[in-house]
This record gives structure tokens, sequence and C-alpha cells, in this order.
């Protein structure tokens, strides 16, 4: 079984928990199309920033469902727009 692991910091981890935040984002660099790009995966494990490995409340298990390539602007990335990977992170309902 392939696994993409993503570290959160806790706002968005309890956003994408919470349902209110459906894709989470990563910049378009090398490193991220060598992950992202061209590849499978059967899930996705968010965390919320590095767990023990025990501590299942800061763990989401979700399907892998694909990426889209979108230009955005956010805070996290700064004022200028710019192009990322948009990971479909939605909960299973």
């Amino acid at each position: 079984m392939t696994t993409l692991h993503l570290p959160l910091k806790r706002q968005y981890f309890e956003a994408i928990r919470d349902g209110t935040k459906l894709e989470e984002f990563r910049l378009c660099t090398p490193y991220w199309a060598k992950r992202l790009e061209d590849r499978a995966y059967d899930r996705i494990i968010l965390t919320s920033g590095y767990p023990a490995r025990d501590d299942l409340a800061r763990r989401l298990i979700t399907p892998w469902r694909g990426f889209m390539v979108k230009t955005i602007i956010h805070p996290h990335f700064g004022p200028k727009p710019v192009r990322v990977y948009a990971i479909d992170v939605k909960q299973p309902s």
C-alpha cells in the first residue's frame, strides 16, 4: 500500500478534520513534482506536526483522490500568486 505522508500545522489539520478545508497546498517545486506527478497512492496520512506513533488523535487517514495544479494567493506563501499542487483531502462521508 503506497502512502503519502503530509505533516501539517495544527490550524490546517483541524480545518481538514472539521471539513472546512478540502485541499492541502504544496508549492510546485521539483521536490513536490517528484512525489506527486506520475505517482499513484492508495491513501494519505495527514498529521498534526510529527506525532508519536501511537498518537492517533493527531492523525487522519483519507483515500488518495489526486491533485490539481492551481494558481492561488495565500498568506502562507506570501502576497504574490503562486502555482501549487492542490491535493484533495476531503474526508470520507
